[in-house]
C-alpha cells in the first residue's frame, strides 16, 4: 500500500467525506507572501476577488489578499497547495454562502484599532497570526470572524499539519492533522 502524498491529505481536509454540494471551500492568499501569487490568481478561471476596493497601483494589487474560490480537481487548486503550504500563503475556509457576502465579511477585518485608537492593517490571512489569533478570541468576536463562516484550514506551525478551526456558536473547536507520516 502507497502512502497518500500530502495534497491528497490536504484536500480531504479541506472537502472531508460527506461535506454538502452547496458548501465552497475558498483560499485567501496573500499576494505579499509570494510574488507567483498574484500571477496564479490573474491567470486562474476561478471564482475570485481582491479583497482591497477601488483603483489599486499595481504594486499595492500584486501584494493584496485575494478570495479565491477552489475546486477539489482543479490544477490552480493543486498549484496553490503544492506551491503555497507550509510558506504561510494564506488561509482556507468553507462556507456555504457567495462571493460578495464573503467579500464584505471577510473586508470588515482588514483594519482594526489599537488600543491607542490608531487604525492598523490586520494580516488574519496569514496562518501564523490566524492559529493564535482564534484562540485568543471570546465568544463574541468568534461570532463576529466567524459569521457566515463554518471552517478555518491553515497550515499548523511547521507546515507539517492541518489545522481545522470550527466554532459553534458557543465553543472554538481545533482539529489537528499530521502530514509528517505521509510520503512527500
Amino acid at each position: 500500500m502507497t502512502a497518500k502524498s500530502t495534497r491528497t491529505t490536504i484536500i480531504e481536509a479541506l472537502w472531508p467525506a460527506g461535506t454538502p454540494a452547496r458548501m465552497g471551500v475558498w483560499v485567501i492568499l496573500d499576494g505579499a507572501r509570494d510574488q507567483r501569487i498574484y500571477g496564479a490568481v490573474h491567470g486562474s478561471y476561478a471564482e475570485k476577488c481582491c479583497l482591497y476596493s477601488g483603483t489599486l497601483p499595481w504594486q499595492l494589487q500584486m501584494a493584496a489578499p485575494h478570495l479565491v474560490r477552489l475546486e477539489k480537481d482543479d490544477r490552480f487548486t493543486d498549484y496553490v497547495l503544492d506551491h503555497g503550504w507550509g510558506h504561510s500563503w494564506g488561509i482556507y475556509l468553507r462556507t456555504e454562502t457567495d462571493i460578495k457576502v464573503l467579500r464584505r465579511h471577510l473586508r470588515g477585518f482588514l483594519r482594526v484599532r489599537d488600543r491607542a485608537g490608531r487604525r492598523l492593517i490586520f494580516r488574519y490571512y496569514d496562518p501564523r497570526v490566524m492559529r493564535v489569533y482564534l484562540p485568543t478570541c471570546t465568544k463574541e468576536e468568534l461570532r463576529t470572524v466567524y459569521g457566515p463562516i463554518t471552517n478555518y484550514i491553515c497550515e499548523g506551525e511547521d507546515g507539517a499539519s492541518i489545522l481545522d478551526f470550527a466554532f459553534d456558536g458557543l465553543t472554538l473547536a481545533e482539529k489537528q492533522c499530521s502530514l509528517e507520516a505521509v510520503a512527500r
